[in-house]
């Protein structure tokens, strides 16, 4: 597997990826499937310090992550968040754990000082993941958010970086 720097040319599925959690998981809370055009809005606006990454395994896109910005509001700007998302099928294979690994030591050279991840209960590999690569639990969110026909908890997590 080849951890690189998404290409426009993978949008079709980093979007089908996400879109497959939107339907099936509380990983995210969007709740409609996003459109190529969104999803393409979304792509151009990770640029610079905002990267995002694919796990490629021969070819298949299997899993992406990204940092983006946790406030437009510039006293945030050295905090970023982490998201990442892995393709039905290839979950708890170590995609996941090496997408995030990628992107916090994207974060560190970018010159970030603390990552911020939001984990909706329900998402405990992630909430795993996050916790064995040192995310702290920084305070919970009670039922903020309706996915399912549930109130969920959302649960933030938080690295700071060297």
């Amino acid at each position: 597997m080849q951890i690189r720097l998404a290409k426009r040319a993978d949008l079709e599925a980093i979007t089908a990826i996400y879109n497959e959690a939107i339907e099936t998981t509380t990983a995210t809370f969007d709740t409609e499937p996003r459109t190529m055009a969104e999803q393409l809005r979304w792509f151009e606006e990770h640029t610079g310090r905002f990267p995002i990454y694919v796990a490629d395994l021969g070819g298949d896109i299997v899993g992406w992550a990204s940092l983006s910005p946790w406030s437009g509001r510039c006293a945030y700007s050295d905090t970023a968040e982490t998201s990442f998302y892995v393709k039905a099928g290839h979950r708890g294979e170590g995609v996941g754990r090496t997408l995030k690994v990628v992107v916090i030591e994207a974060a560190r050279s970018l010159g970030f000082h603390a990552l911020i991840a939001q984990i909706a209960d329900g998402a405990d590999a992630s909430r795993h993941i996050n916790e064995s690569l040192g995310f702290h639990h920084a305070g919970t969110l009670r039922e903020v958010g309706r996915k399912f026909g549930r109130l969920l908890d959302v649960h933030l997590y938080q690295l700071t970086l060297d």
